[in-house]
């Protein structure tokens, strides 16, 4: 009986002694939560999208005129007729982050695949008022207004969303090479033959470029220094978060 009185003693002094502790135990609790958390957040690599200019760039992918541009790169303005028969110009898409590309409604290779990747992107970004999508035709003088309109509807491409665009053939060649540093560029005579890549590249609000992908891969391996299109649907929301 001793005994049993002695362990119960025991346990309501520790009890008390606990009890008394109690309030330091906590805040020792709560300052080891928040000390670990801070420490892991300092720790943890910084997501960071670079911004490309054309010394950046495979030269093969730069106009030689551009090449030794280092800083400052941005797209540079323009004027193309959309889907239904709109004039778009960068006004259109100021402020906005944006994913370009180049296509043409004929191709049978790799347009579907960067099609369908395109409708995806729309799809996850139909409610997001702060990016667009803009795809240049390469061969303007097949796609005319009522064929890229009758592709828009096939695709169920969203006015105001996302504009496919035709024009001077010399003006999407030009950008595509200059400011996109989209294609790789051949000899002189060669400026405007056909332009046919896979880049799905992205621009921020300030027209700059921060990022190729390929445009054929939904979210599938890619090798290094590439990224896929899921890839390219994060650091879109990567920069809306930053802008904010």
């Amino acid at each position: 009986m001793n005994e049993l009185f002695c362990n119960f003693a025991e346990i309501y002094a520790m009890l008390t002694t606990l009890k008394k502790y109690k309030l330091f135990l906590g805040f020792f609790l709560v300052f080891s939560i928040i000390t670990v958390g801070l420490f892991y957040s300092v720790l943890k690599p910084k997501k960071t999208l670079p911004i490309y200019n054309p010394s950046d760039v495979n030269p093969e992918m730069v106009d030689s005129t551009i090449q030794f541009i280092a800083r400052d790169h941005t797209i540079a303005d323009f004027k193309f007729t959309n889907q239904n028969g709109k004039t778009i110009t960068q006004e259109d898409y100021k402020g906005k982050i944006y994913v370009a590309d180049f296509f043409f409604t004929t191709c049978g290779s790799i347009c579907p695949k960067m099609t369908n990747n395109m409708v995806w992107l729309q799809d996850h970004l139909q409610n997001n008022p702060k990016v667009l999508l803009l795809s240049h035709s390469v061969t303007p003088d097949i796609d005319s207004v009522p064929v890229l309109k009758k592709y828009a509807l096939e695709k169920g491409v969203i006015d105001g969303k996302w504009n496919l665009v035709t024009g001077n053939k010399k003006d999407i060649y030009y950008i595509a090479r200059q400011s996109y540093l989209a294609v790789k560029t051949g000899k002189p005579s060669e400026m405007y033959d056909m332009v046919h890549t896979e880049n799905f590249v992205l621009v921020d609000a300030k027209r700059r470029i921060r990022g190729f992908y390929d445009g054929t891969n939904l979210d599938g391996p890619t090798e290094p220094g590439i990224k896929n299109v899921k890839q390219l649907l994060e650091d879109i929301n990567w920069l809306c978060a930053e802008e904010k």
